[in-house]
């Protein structure tokens, strides 16, 4: 009985693309927990802003949709 890596990658996939916002939000409460314990808030937010680049080659949606086509009262 072996690890199906395949399986698990697949897994991981979904999982981002389904919750792309929610992992970006946890990211952020995150960074801004570090940066008020710790400082250093440049290197955190640039740790952030290429863990939210790799998190986004998952999604499928732009992040920044043409005004025609937002979700209304935004």
């Amino acid at each position: 009985m072996g690890i199906n890596f395949d399986e698990l990658k697949n897994k991981a996939t979904d999982t981002l693309r389904e919750h792309n916002d929610k992992i970006e939000g946890g990211l952020d409460k995150a960074a801004e927990f570090a940066k008020s314990k710790f400082g250093h808030g440049a290197q955190i937010d640039s740790g952030v802003d290429k863990a939210k680049g790799f998190i986004n080659k998952f999604d499928d949606t732009p992040d920044n949709p043409p005004q025609d086509q937002q979700r209304p009262g935004q």
